[in-house]
């Protein structure tokens, strides 16, 4: 299996899917080849949302970099997933849900994650974040800058390990996002709003769209794990949520195993 060049540069943006598009398979792995905007500092004035035309309107930074430390087998991006790994499947569906372009932020056994998935497709780049153990915020500063590079209107932030999430989720997010604006996943199956959030806070959840004018703050201001939360939280007035009717959990536990053998998302 032929590993994927590291910030290649020959990559193209991927279309939009048609509404009649078939079940996701992964990248390289039999999934149809036709289908379907950040800067600044935090906290301060949210800037305004640029006026030209995007280059790729859409893009996907897909946050893969953990060891997967609780589950204990290893980076959650090489589970085996529905014929592939659980990185291939993520990429796929938001890409059939669509995203015109996926980064895919590797860290944790980078090398074998390549070597273990067929990412090196049309719309797809992968990064290294050589400080994945610091937590998952140097990771989405890593791929909201490689994202940013292609002067997107918008930025979706999604996590590998929620195989709940499936491409029709993706497009619901899209079609109810508003320019200038955060768009917030919302999960009324499996409990993932309650752990996403306690009782008297919002319950924000992955993947989210982000105004390309907001990712960079958003970004500079995470710490840790705590990803976009602060941001999030300071700006509240500026998140919409979407309800969606599927089981968006973090696989993080050997009890959450069951979510690979989920009927399929669509």
């Amino acid at each position: 299996m032929k590993p994927p060049r590291v910030g290649k540069t020959d990559w193209s943006p991927r279309g939009r899917v048609r509404p009649d598009e078939p079940a996701v398979t992964p990248p390289g792995r039999g999934r149809p080849r036709s289908g379907p905007g950040l800067g600044g500092t935090y906290p301060g004035r949210v800037p305004t949302p640029p006026t030209t035309a995007p280059a790729t309107p859409t893009v996907a930074v897909l946050l893969a970099a953990g060891a997967g430390t609780r589950l204990g087998r290893g980076p959650k991006a090489l589970l085996p997933h529905r014929g592939g790994t659980l990185v291939e499947h993520a990429t796929a569906t938001l890409l059939a849900g669509g995203c015109d372009a996926v980064v895919v932020v590797l860290g944790a056994e980078a090398a074998r994650v390549r070597a273990g998935s067929s990412l090196d497709e049309p719309g797809v780049r992968v990064v290294d974040n050589p400080d994945w153990a610091t937590g998952m915020a140097s990771s989405l500063r890593v791929g909201v800058a490689a994202a940013l590079g292609l002067a997107p209107a918008r930025v979706v932030v999604a996590h590998v390990d929620q195989p709940g999430v499936g491409p029709d989720d993706v497009a619901r997010l899209l079609a109810a996002h508003r320019p200038g604006r955060v768009t917030a996943s919302r999960w009324l199956a499996g409990g993932a709003a309650e752990d996403a959030a306690g009782a008297d806070r919002p319950r924000w959840a992955h993947p989210l769209v982000l105004d390309a004018a907001l990712a960079g703050p958003a970004a500079a201001s995470a710490r840790g794990d705590h990803g976009a939360r602060d941001f999030l939280r300071a700006h509240a007035d500026l998140v919409d949520v979407v309800d969606h009717p599927g089981d968006g959990r973090d696989l993080d536990t050997a009890a959450d195993l069951d979510l690979l053998d989920g009927p399929a998302p669509r």
